[in-house]
């Protein structure tokens, strides 16, 4: 059931930055053509493209660490073998969950309530910023789910190849 819950959130997941892709780029055309063709620039546009980049930033970022394609110095993982490298990929995967809870989870939840609670609207749009930044939040659950489950393969490698002696 897992691995059906894991490939449903990767698939939701690569159509949701595929859809703000296309509306990015949708909407950046329109802002080139209002402004040279038009002679006339769409007063909300630039706004848009700004918190759309903010949301496939992160979300990307979910993405590429559920794939574990995201940005990483393997020199230590490379030089390591049999349970030392697994005990720092487990390590790696805790401080990736913790600093997702910390700091996307609980403090981009609190960045929302305030920025909520006082009413902040954007500019041009004139939506409230707490939907905004509710992309901290998502984002941070996406990073801690996919560690959680990072860790899990880690970890059952380990007890599977433990009495074999297995080196990855």
């Amino acid at each position: 059931m897992i691995p059906t819950i894991r490939a449903t959130v990767e698939r939701v997941l690569e159509w949701t930055l595929v859809v703000l892709m296309s509306v990015m780029v949708v909407n950046v055309l329109w802002q080139v053509a209002t402004r040279f063709l038009l002679k006339n620039p769409s007063s909300y546009t630039e706004e848009v493209a700004r918190y759309l980049l903010v949301w496939v930033g992160l979300l990307g970022a979910s993405y590429a660490a559920g794939k574990r394609i995201h940005l990483s110095i393997d020199l230590l993982p490379e030089k390591l073998e049999g349970r030392r490298r697994h005990l720092l990929l487990l390590f790696v995967e805790a401080c990736i969950f913790v600093f997702a809870m910390l700091v996307l989870v609980i403090g981009g939840a609190s960045l929302v309530r305030l920025t909520l609670s006082l009413g902040q609207t954007s500019a041009a749009l004139q939506v409230p910023i707490g939907y905004v930044y509710l992309v901290l939040p998502v984002s941070g659950l996406l990073m801690m789910f996919f560690a959680a489950l990072h860790a899990a393969d880690v970890l059952r490698w380990m007890r599977s190849n433990a009495d074999r002696g297995v080196v990855p």
